[in-house]
């Protein structure tokens, strides 16, 4: 029984010791880049235990870059930090194009707290190299259920 399991695995790893990938080769081809919001169509008011689709409209600053997700940071029970997370390709055989776009990105948030959310999407730097935010509160309609 033992035997019958051991050899896939023994195969796998003889096809992936004699592939043709340089292992040596262990610069990475991108980077992690903050994505700055420019526009989030945020809805006047939440329910209690929805979850709402956000359409968050960030830049892209060339051809090589690419969204990947967000990242929401909890800062208070109702108080969110959003980030939105790209990757940038630094391969130097790539020709990227350099039109800058606006690209729309959908964030589901779940409603789980009463009172009013407080949201902060990063959008940039100022002059002075300083983290601007765009901010919005959203109240909490319906009241909390006790069983």
């Amino acid at each position: 029984m033992i035997r019958k399991l051991l050899m896939p695995l023994i195969f796998l790893v003889a096809v992936f010791s004699f592939s043709s990938c340089d292992l040596d080769d262990d610069t990475p081809n991108f980077y992690f880049v903050s994505l700055a919001v420019t526009e989030v169509d945020m809805p006047e008011s939440f329910e209690l235990n929805e979850t709402y689709d956000i359409d968050v409209t960030y830049v892209r600053n060339d051809g090589c870059t690419f969204f990947e997700g967000f990242d929401v940071v909890k800062t208070g029970q109702t108080d969110r930090e959003v980030l939105v997370v790209g990757s940038r390709l630094t391969d130097e055989d790539l020709a990227c194009t350099q039109a800058v776009e606006e690209v729309v990105a959908t964030m589901q948030f779940k409603v789980i707290f009463t009172g009013e959310y407080h949201f902060k999407f990063y959008a940039g730097k100022d002059e002075n190299d300083e983290a601007i935010y765009l901010e919005y509160d959203v109240p909490v309609e319906g009241e909390a259920t006790t069983n």
